[in-house]
């Protein structure tokens, strides 16, 4: 039984077919992983991509991912604040890989709003944890969520992936782009993680 406030790692499977699903429409994939842990995705998935960006909090395992991808920019530190101030522009991203346990949309959005190059496709895939904290709360106290209270009230984590699909839409729009392809589902203990990926791309 998973206890109160531990992270849910029974998805890691899900995870990585979503990835790979991502990966078979790129071909040459130049990845951001906005939450680096230690490394494990990056193994099974992008230990061939020579060109990527990574980010993470932890100091000890920030020396893992550097040992991990020589080739890689790896950066120390909250990633929210350094993708809103264009950390990671010399690359051209073509596959942003959000996974923060927690909620995804301040990472998805200080990447869309930033100065950096686009490229004319954009893969986002995303581990979004904030479907269970929807359905303690209701959703009522996430920034993120705001706009949407006002379409489902207190159902919000019922409709919680349908909200998630109009959030990619609406962010997907603040750097130009539409969304062309989304897959999303739920997984993990109850039914309480969500995974999704959307192809974006520029008009």
């Amino acid at each position: 039984m998973q206890q109160k406030g531990q992270k849910d790692n029974s998805t890691y499977y899900q995870k990585l077919r979503l990835r790979r699903s991502a990966l078979a429409h790129i071909a040459k994939p130049v990845v951001m992983e906005t939450h680096g842990g230690l490394g494990k995705l990056y193994q099974a998935c992008y230990a061939s991509v020579l060109q990527g960006v990574v980010f993470e909090k932890d100091p000890k395992r920030t020396g893992i991912l550097a040992k991990q991808r020589p080739t890689w920019a790896v950066y120390e530190g909250d990633c929210v604040a350094a993708i809103a101030a264009g950390v990671g522009a010399h690359l051209e991203i073509n596959l942003l890989d959000v996974d923060p346990y927690g909620e995804p949309w301040s990472t998805i959005e200080a990447f869309l709003s930033s100065d950096r190059p686009r490229a004319k496709q954009l893969h986002i895939v995303v581990n979004d944890g904030q479907k269970q904290k929807v359905q303690l709360t209701g959703g009522w106290n996430s920034a993120s969520l705001k706009g949407l209270i006002d379409k489902y009230g207190n159902g919000l984590s019922q409709h919680y992936l349908e909200a998630c699909q109009i959030l990619m839409h609406e962010k997907a729009a603040l750097a130009g782009y539409a969304v062309s392809r989304w897959h999303g589902y739920y997984c993990g203990h109850g039914q309480q993680m969500t995974h999704y990926w959307a192809m974006l791309e520029q008009g």
